[in-house]
């Protein structure tokens, strides 16, 4: 930042001097001093823009884990087909990042699908980069299962928690309503035998939270309790956020969850963002994760937000 502030107090010092030759009466020289003129002034927008984000106070929260959670919506399997594509572009995306990701919950649905995924992903700026991608996610394209060729639409949700620290939300026992039952599903002979699934709920908020992954009671209260966290610490985020955006031009982070945030269309090999009117022809690079362009968009429209609000 302290070379961008030099260059800049370079440029505009340099800008004073020519500003005084634009106005000497020879022509010739004036011509040069005026186009010199348009390149420091274009040089200067261009420095100002790179310093007005770093002039900003950093979101704490941006630094943590994120909680990501993906469910199928409407659309029966290709919603199914769609939420495993965003599953599949969110972990490719981390890769390209050198994040960890750790699974909490995983539901496969038919066909290769994917009813439900709760991962947990680390790494420099994790929630930062991905907190504005919670909202409906809407696919146009032909179903694997469609014989005449029709276009379908289906949607699935996505939801980008900060992982909750213990000190961030206090949980009184008293509070918690803890049920046991039968774990279902893929898993192996020991996970259909006990009574091994956890569902937790919070009675002042109403946050269900349902866990059956793990192979022990405690493991799954465990992994339980750290989504129960970032849920309700999330919802208080999501409140503040709300009030915050109620005035903003684009409303990126309304913490709207059930807002279309996104289309990626097939046939034209489209994805467009909805909130910032972001288009992008690269669909196949996309969800393939490769989302630096358009993460950094939604970055920059939150910066602006800021600096109007």
């Amino acid at each position: 930042m302290k070379e961008l502030a030099t260059q800049l107090r370079k440029f505009e010092s340099e800008l004073a001097q020519t500003r005084e030759l634009v106005v000497v009466d020879d022509p010739e020289m004036a011509a040069e001093a005026r186009a010199e003129e348009e390149r420091l002034v274009a040089h200067i927008a261009q420095l100002e823009a790179e310093l007005t984000p770093l002039l900003l106070p950093r979101d704490p929260m941006d630094d943590r884990p994120a909680i990501v959670e993906i469910r199928a919506g409407t659309g029966g399997d290709e919603a199914a087909l769609f939420a495993a594509d965003l599953y599949r572009m969110y972990t490719r995306y981390a890769e390209h990042r050198h994040w960890r990701i750790e699974t909490i919950s995983h539901s496969e649905g038919s066909l290769g699908g994917l009813k439900e995924a709760v991962f947990k992903v680390e790494g420099d700026g994790a929630f930062g980069r991905l907190r504005w991608e919670s909202g409906v996610h809407r696919v146009q394209r032909v179903p694997a299962t469609e014989n005449q060729g029709r276009i379908h639409t289906s949607a699935a949700t996505v939801a980008v928690l900060p992982e909750a620290e213990e000190v961030d939300v206090k949980i009184e026992d008293k509070d918690l309503r803890i049920d046991v039952f039968r774990s279902s599903g893929p898993g192996g002979q020991s996970v259909n035998t006990t009574d091994s699934a956890v569902r937790i709920t919070h009675i002042p908020t109403g946050i269900v939270v349902s866990q059956q992954d793990q192979k022990s009671q405690l493991q799954n209260k465990l992994k339980g309790m750290q989504v129960l966290r970032s849920r309700i610490l999330d919802a208080r985020l999501a409140e503040i956020e709300s009030a915050r955006s109620r005035m903003r031009k684009t409303q990126v982070g309304t913490g709207d969850r059930s807002a279309k945030i996104r289309t990626y269309n097939f046939p034209q090999n489209r994805v467009t963002d909805h909130r910032i009117g972001f288009t992008s022809h690269e669909l196949a690079h996309t969800l393939d994760g490769d989302l630096d362009e358009l993460m950094n968009a939604l970055a920059i429209a939150t910066q602006e937000e800021k600096l109007d609000g």
